[in-house]
């Protein structure tokens, strides 16, 4: 149980080193990298909730996965709901397919793979043969029986293996002009430090956030932000996709241009309304699945 020993100083030291593998759970729950995020986000809020109501816990990792296990099914309903109006034919490439791969396939295995699993199967071949938790472990997180987790992890294993030796006919995804037009515009002016110019593309209520590090809110706080960038000289930005969505990729000029990281930027009309960064969450990136968009369109 939480006691004296396990105050929240040590959940909060405990949640710094699980999250990466809380997030390798998330996002493939989710099929994204950025989704996933948002419910580790979730989870952290509700742990620490529960433990200043006085939550009593007995295997405090378990009880974590759980918390971000109960946060991913919930985060799938609203998404489920939010999609109900969607067409059928946008809705088949979200659609869970039922069904022996060994942990090396599904660790290997893309978020869009694990998306065709149902969430039976998804949830009991991550927590197993991703993450190596024990069918005890997992039955714990889930709340299914040993059998139940047993013929999902079964047929979640047979579906993957389906998957790796089928065609991969997932379309490139487009960029609408009018994005492009914006996104290269405020790629160009942070390419040249131009920060004033940036600063005009940016609105009044402007929200940021700097997963893992802070958020700032209106112009005035976003200008630390800017700062700190202007003040570093190590990255360099480039136009691309982040789990299939328009995002600006950060790169390492000094690291082969490597991608350490990405930012994704709402707009109202031309006004950049909320920027999330994602350079201090480097396991994102490592789920995440990335495409550069050529610097100069055909």
């Amino acid at each position: 149980m939480i006691t004296s020993k396990f105050d929240r100083a040590a959940l909060e030291a405990m949640l710094v080193g699980l999250r990466p593998k809380l997030h390798r759970y998330a996002a493939r729950m989710a099929g994204s990298a950025v989704e996933g995020e948002d419910i580790v986000q979730e989870a952290v809020v509700k742990a620490l909730a529960a433990h200043d109501g006085g939550a009593t816990v007995e295997r405090p990792e378990q009880w974590l996965f759980r918390i971000a296990h109960n946060a991913a099914q919930d985060h799938l309903r609203r998404r489920q709901r939010e999609r109900s109006r969607m067409t059928e034919a946008d809705m088949t490439e979200i659609e869970d397919l039922s069904a022996d791969a060994g942990a090396r396939l599904a660790a290997a295995a893309s978020l869009r793979s694990f998306m065709r699993l149902t969430l039976a199967q998804r949830s009991a071949v991550i927590l197993v043969d991703v993450l190596g938790l024990s069918l005890h472990e997992t039955c714990e997180v889930t709340g299914a029986t040993v059998a139940a987790t047993k013929a999902a992890l079964h047929r979640g294993r047979a579906e993957l293996k389906a998957l790796a030796s089928a065609p991969d006919d997932v379309a490139v995804p487009r960029l609408d002009p009018e994005e492009e037009r914006r996104l290269r515009r405020y790629i160009d002016l942070f390419n040249e430090r131009d920060f004033d110019g940036v600063r005009t593309l940016i609105a009044e209520d402007i929200q940021v956030d700097v997963l893992n590090r802070a958020r700032l809110n209106g112009k005035k706080e976003a200008s630390t932000y800017f700062g700190n960038y202007d003040r570093l000289g190590d990255w360099a930005l480039s136009l691309g996709f982040v789990d299939g969505q328009p995002a600006i990729l950060i790169r390492n000029p000094q690291a082969h241009d490597a991608v350490r990281g990405f930012m994704l930027i709402d707009w109202r009309g031309d006004e950049v309304v909320r920027i999330r960064d994602f350079r201090h969450v480097p396991y994102c990136v490592a789920e995440a699945d990335i495409l550069f968009v050529p610097s100069e369109r055909a």
